[in-house]
């Protein structure tokens, strides 16, 4: 369970100034032993032994080299525990990783409390199969929500699938931003297609804008609007700034401007938000 942090004595009592307390990116340094001991525990499987086979497979995996100081008695396990900084969260998001592939249970509560109690800019994902940074509560399961409605409707194609890598592209560890962005508009290009441009197998976002514009009486939408107004309208507007704002689309004699981190997960939210709109049957094409 989440809390407000409780503040300390001396700063309650005005002996001290409040100091800067998270969220902290990377790992700050009272997180670092905590996180090298998971790790440890992680790998122990008793009687004062180590899972050696999982951390060597861990060190290939991860290109990491075994020290020179950790030659002798289980050699990967302690190059995993003494690591620090960015190679620690990569290892701690591997490891995550591992277990879920094996569908091996790990000690996942112990370090999502850790990370939340550290103020650490990091979460375990809901699928426990890595980290991801974290976002206000209310909007990840509102996102969350989307995939799972998504994926119970197959007239909205891969939507479900597209927009989970999406999510994972753009708050996961190591975020890819243009990959982020490319799913979002796959999500919306899934989820539109059977009510925008059902008999074009070849439809994008850029051609169902298209439709849109030269048969906008063909839709309409949940959200009320003024006699005489254009139900379409909202939809459309968001659908276009999605298309619009992809500056890594197309390539040409000019440098590819890729998309900022910033506008990736902006243009992800957008995309749960007209994902959900089509799912639900917000958007709708008129008889």
């Amino acid at each position: 369970m989440t809390t407000t942090p409780r503040p300390r004595f001396s700063v309650r009592v005005g002996l001290a100034e409040p100091e800067f307390d998270g969220p902290f990116e990377g790992i700050p340094p009272h997180l670092t032993g905590p996180l090298q001991k998971w790790v440890e525990q992680a790998l122990f499987i008793g009687g004062g032994r180590y899972d050696e086979d999982t951390a060597q497979l861990l060190c290939v995996r991860m290109r990491i080299p075994v020290l020179r100081e950790h030659a002798g008695l289980f050699p990967y396990t302690k190059t995993l525990t003494s690591s620090t900084g960015d190679n620690l969260l990569d290892i701690v998001d591997a490891l995550l990783g591992y277990y879920f592939e094996v569908e091996t249970d790990g000690p996942v509560e112990a370090l999502d409390l850790l990370l939340s109690n550290g103020g650490s800019v990091y979460r375990v994902t809901d699928m426990e199969d890595g980290l991801e940074e974290r976002v206000a509560p209310a909007v990840r399961d509102a996102v969350r929500q989307t995939i799972v409605e998504a994926a119970d409707q197959q007239c909205v194609g891969s939507a479900a699938d597209h927009l989970e890598a999406a999510w994972k592209a753009a708050y996961g560890r190591g975020p890819d931003a243009v990959r982020a962005y490319s799913e979002a508009i796959k999500a919306v290009e899934s989820a539109a297609h059977a009510v925008i441009q059902p008999n074009n197998a070849k439809a994008t976002l850029g051609t169902m804008l298209g439709e849109i514009r030269n048969a906008r009486h063909k839709f309409t939408a949940a959200i009320p609007t003024p006699v005489g107004g254009d139900p379409i309208a909202p939809a459309e507007a968001m659908m276009r700034t999605l298309w619009e704002g992809q500056t890594s689309r197309h390539g040409a004699r000019t440098a590819t401007v890729p998309e900022t981190l910033e506008a990736a997960r902006a243009g992800v939210h957008l995309a749960a938000a007209l994902v959900q709109w089509f799912v639900s049957g917000a958007v709708v094409r008129t008889p």
